[in-house]
């Protein structure tokens, strides 16, 4: 086997060494798990991407995640820590003569040693299908351990023959403290990071950037270097501290000004609310904007959202629900800054869907009375009869089978006797509720016509 399938240059702990030019997020990649930050549901103690390195029991993968979030370096890691031969191809730059001459390579070195070679595809959903074929002899057959990278949806972007033989693993977005972490070691490091440059950050100035980085550690470590570079040209080669005014300078972006665990968090989510409600979607829209722009966890809006669907529109518009639910699927599904358009749209059908609040104040009557009356039993007469005790308890006796009456309603009393003829819904005239109070009114006048037959 030729070094040609591992060509990088190791270090005696057998860790790749990096050019001293390289860039910040190349220079701070993790050289083992532990190194790692986030992705505890794959990598933590006892999780299956740690386990098949401590086993050395490599399985053919795919890693399926937003950009910045470890694909790339969690394959060097496993493929290293099992010290594995590790080939490294962008489907961007790869052709199929190449994979088919590095598979021949690879199963030579099976042959001869037994041994897998690793081999790591970024962006495999940009091979075609003859080059994805390509692999599929050698990973059925165990000459590699083939380990796909992409952003894409491998369920449409992955051949299913492949597929079919790789387990995927879906990569969260990181969040801001875990981006923090990143920023804070690359900026202390005098090793590998910025340590030596005499820039110094507060907690505070790394979590505006790791927030806005969206989950992206190659984004945030990029602009890192790039404000640190501008803040030592600044302070000519003396201590300086970096600000949010060099971070928007390197960005070319002003951050907004929103405080997520303060006033303006809870100031914001109401103007939001309160604009929906009064069916204003460019007030909706825009303080929506405010709060994603000033680095708002999206699901967090997407959960009001669901919220506002059930407490402000309620059953006049039965779609409402479903909207806000689909766009927290969205967010989830995409993640930034993808989503924010399937949120935006929620905004503006919750903003222009009719009102009532109908359902809110009828389970605020309904919350009043289990705290502030007697906890009766239901009426014997619609409770089950299974055995004949119960029977001759008189539970059961009485029942109507509303089926089987013509009307389909039976003059039956299914609240306590102590919360008789209750209302707590009272349907309003807006939407599809104006339909529901006639069917609840018709539905009455047959239950006094069953009483009086």
């Amino acid at each position: 086997m030729t070094d040609s399938l591992f060509p990088e240059a190791r270090d005696p702990k057998g860790a790749p060494e990096v050019r001293k030019d390289a860039p910040l997020a190349e220079r701070q990649r993790p050289r083992t798990l532990d190194e790692v930050v986030g992705q505890a549901h794959l990598v933590g103690p006892d999780k299956v991407l740690r386990l098949m390195v401590e086993r050395d029991q490599l399985a053919s993968i795919i890693l399926w995640g937003p950009p910045g979030t470890g694909k790339t370096t969690l394959a060097r890691i496993m493929a290293r820590e099992t010290r594995s031969p590790f080939v490294s191809y962008s489907a961007v730059l790869s052709g199929i003569k190449e994979i088919k001459g590095v598979m021949a390579e690879a199963e030579r070195h099976c042959h001869q040693t037994g041994g897998r070679t690793v081999v790591f595809v970024d962006e495999i959903h940009r091979f075609n299908k003859a080059q994805q074929d390509a692999f599929l002899p050698y990973v059925e057959s165990g000459v590699i351990a083939l380990i796909g990278a992409t952003t894409e949806n491998p369920s449409f972007e992955v051949i299913s023959a492949l597929l079919s033989r790789c387990k995927v693993y879906v990569l969260e977005p990181l969040q801001p403290p875990d981006v923090q972490v990143i920023l804070r070691r690359a900026l202390d490091d005098a090793e590998r990071g910025l340590g030596g440059c005499g820039v110094e950050a507060s907690d505070e100035v790394l979590l505006k950037l790791a927030t806005f980085a969206g989950g992206d550690a190659r984004s945030a470590l990029n602009t890192l270097e790039l404000a640190v570079s501008l803040v030592g040209r600044r302070a000519k080669g003396k201590a300086a501290t970096l600000t949010v005014a060099d971070l928007e300078s390197a960005l070319q972006r002003k951050f907004v000004q929103y405080d997520k665990g303060g006033e303006e968090h809870y100031n914001l989510i109401s103007a939001l609310h309160k604009s929906m409600r009064n069916s204003d979607p460019d007030a909706a829209l825009y303080w929506m904007g405010r709060m994603l722009e000033g680095g708002e966890d999206p699901v967090y809006i997407g959960r009001r959202m669901v919220r506002f669907a059930s407490e402000d529109v309620g059953l006049a518009d039965v779609r409402a629900l479903s909207v806000a639910l689909a766009a927290v699927d969205a967010v989830r599904l995409v993640g930034l800054p993808e989503c924010k358009l399937a949120l935006a749209e929620a905004a503006v059908y919750l903003s222009v869907a009719p009102k009532s609040n109908a359902l809110y104040t009828a389970y605020n009557r309904v919350e009043g009375d289990v705290q502030n009356t007697f906890n009766e039993p239901p009426p014997k007469h619609i409770l089950n009869a299974p055995t004949r005790l119960m029977r001759d308890l008189g539970y059961g006796k009485g029942y109507q089978y509303a089926h089987d009456l013509k009307e389909k309603v039976a003059d039956m009393d299914c609240l306590p006797d102590a919360l008789k003829d209750r209302r707590y819904y009272h349907p309003s005239d807006q939407g599809m509720e104006r339909r529901i109070g006639e069917v609840i009114e018709e539905t009455r006048r047959r239950r006094r016509g069953r009483s009086r037959e």
